[in-house]
């Protein structure tokens, strides 16, 4: 947050019922959102059941990969999407991408991003004594850090996405020796599934079935003229 001296007590009051009025709207949107896609979808999981998934290790970013290794992951990644027949609905590489994907997961549109974080970050401050032996650092830091906008999201923010939303997560990865991670909510049984794809350590993407890919992000077929 900014420091600032309010010059005009007026002005700063009506700024700020619209912000509230805004966020209620939002509020609102996304709850609605998320109780109609609130329930469990297997149609993903279903397609790769032969998959053994590997136990999730909460962590935060500490190494990326060469310019080389990455365009050898994403390569990677593009196999298996063509192997189980998935779709990638490309999210904004702004430092939101995993807060996009997974809204776009619960809520059907990648724009509730900062309502997901939002939600993220209080499921840590709250719950501290579930991620601080995850991070290096002193998890106030940690967690006002996250709280920015454009902040790249990490292991632990995703185990907190699954305990705060109940849902079991699913990261198709580019890792070599690693394609499926499931990451589910700690004290309680999920009740959605949410389906990520994982370019390792650069970018997140939302992953759905062919036939199940939201009728907005299909791609057009194109009209050629003679």
């Amino acid at each position: 947050m900014r420091n600032g001296t309010i010059l005009n007590d007026g002005c700063s009051s009506s700024t700020s019922i619209s912000s509230h009025q805004d966020a209620d709207n939002d509020r609102m949107i996304a709850v609605v959102l998320s109780e109609e896609h609130a329930r469990l979808d297997g149609a993903v999981g279903r397609r790769l059941s032969n998959l053994a998934p590997v136990p999730h290790i909460p962590r935060i970013n500490l190494h990326f990969p060469s310019s080389n290794d990455s365009n050898l992951d994403y390569q990677r990644l593009l196999q298996r999407l063509n192997v189980y027949g998935l779709y990638e609905v490309k999210v904004s590489g702004d430092g939101n991408c995993q807060f996009r994907a997974l809204s776009d997961q619960i809520y059907r549109s990648p724009e509730y991003h900062k309502h997901v974080r939002k939600e993220v970050v209080k499921q840590l401050k709250d719950n501290h004594g579930l991620y601080e032996a995850y991070v290096p650092m002193k998890f106030k830091r940690y967690y006002k850090k996250m709280a920015k906008l454009g902040e790249w999201g990490d292991h632990v923010t995703l185990q907190a996405a699954a305990d705060k939303f109940a849902a079991k997560i699913c990261l198709l990865t580019s890792f070599r020796d690693t394609c499926f991670i499931e990451i589910v909510p700690r004290h309680q049984a999920p009740v959605r599934e949410l389906w990520l794809s994982f370019w390792s350590e650069v970018h997140y993407n939302s992953l759905y079935e062919l036939q199940d890919v939201p009728l907005k992000c299909k791609p057009r077929r194109r009209h050629w003229l003679f």
